[in-house]
């Protein structure tokens, strides 16, 4: 029953917006338009990116659903009205890309911020865990955003605040470990960085005497690649390993991470042999076999593990790799006990 009332409210929240948008597209292909496409072009222009989203917001103001995922439906009617009008109808649309599109993707930014800012004082109020930027924006985006955008807005967002912004030293508390020192992972990086530095120059010589958008588009995407290895490898010096109320919490930079109850730990081997990976055995490491590993946990039942973009792999076996290894058996053990 639940189910069904569901299924009809989301029928009405996305199947009237559908539906004006399916009818504005039909009236740019009939023989009245071609009569009036001035002023039709500004009325399908008016619905798609104002009726539309207005319309939806109606819909959804009593829901669940975030707010924000009013905005979506405005970009669609950007797109939808870029491809169904001739481009000698599109003045007012240009205008709106222009002028009102920047102010309304700055608001979403301001509030996001405002938002994250906020709950970072609630952290600090209440101390309960130690302030991890990166799941604070998480959980502060899940409020705001549609789930599925949710991990690739936070990762872009992650990447440059740890390459650019957070450039204070992380002090380790008693409960926190490090794993990036001795692992030799921040120098892989590194070499993968400078590696992708002299390709691009290399190639970028190369291209422009073929195409000169081919060499700077390659150029651009290996700039990005750069900058987001570079942030990778920063955000693993800040987000350290931590137990914190009967919780495991274990992270690889914003790369990979998962939490365990201290209860479903069975044991804590510290072992650097090689071992075979499969469903219920897993590396934290997204570097696989690249990376070694000097502590196995073992689990009593399957958890997450959530990787780059909210990739999840269950696992019941997990070898990851801590600087201070016998303190970190010994601090689990303790608790444990």
């Amino acid at each position: 029953m639940i189910k069904t009332k569901n299924l009809q409210r989301n029928l009405i929240t996305f199947g009237i917006p559908a539906l004006i948008i399916a009818l504005m597209v039909l009236i740019t292909k009939i023989s009245i338009f071609q009569l009036n496409p001035n002023y039709l072009a500004i009325g399908i222009i008016f619905d798609l990116l104002f009726t539309v989203p207005f319309l939806y917001f109606l819909l959804i103001r009593k829901s669940d659903i975030p707010k924000t995922t009013v905005v979506p439906f405005l970009i669609l009617g950007v797109i939808i009205s870029s491809a169904i009008l001739p481009s000698e109808n599109q003045q007012y649309l240009n205008r709106f890309k222009v002028w009102i599109l920047p102010i309304i993707e700055l608001s979403i930014l301001s509030y996001v911020i405002y938002n994250v800012r906020k709950v970072i004082k609630d952290y600090k109020q209440k101390k309960e865990y130690s302030f991890d930027f990166f799941t604070t924006l998480k959980n502060t985006c899940y409020e705001m955003l549609p789930k599925n955008v949710v991990i690739p807005v936070v990762t872009e967002i992650a990447v440059f605040y740890y390459g650019f912004i957070y450039w204070k030293k992380r002090e380790l508390k008693e409960n926190e470990f490090s794993y990036h020192k001795n692992s030799g992972t921040i120098s892989l990086l590194i070499a993968i960085i400078c590696i992708v530095t002299i390709e691009t120059f290399v190639l970028h010589i190369l291209l422009t005497k073929w195409s000169n958008l081919a060499a700077w588009i390659l150029t651009f995407l290996s700039i990005y690649s750069g900058i987001q290895i570079f942030g990778f490898l920063k955000s693993m010096s800040k987000r350290p390993i931590s137990i914190e109320n009967n919780k495991l919490f274990i992270r690889y930079g914003i790369m990979t991470e998962t939490t365990i109850d201290l209860k479903n730990i069975i044991c804590i081997k510290i072992s650097s042999k090689d071992i075979e990976l499969d469903n219920e055995t897993r590396k934290l490491s997204f570097l696989g076999e690249l990376e070694s590993h000097n502590v196995i946990i073992h689990l009593k039942k399957e958890y997450e593990l959530i990787g780059l973009y909210g990739v999840k792999r269950k696992y019941k076996n997990l070898a990851i790799y801590v600087d201070d290894k016998v303190d970190f058996k010994n601090h689990i053990s303790k608790h444990i006990n």
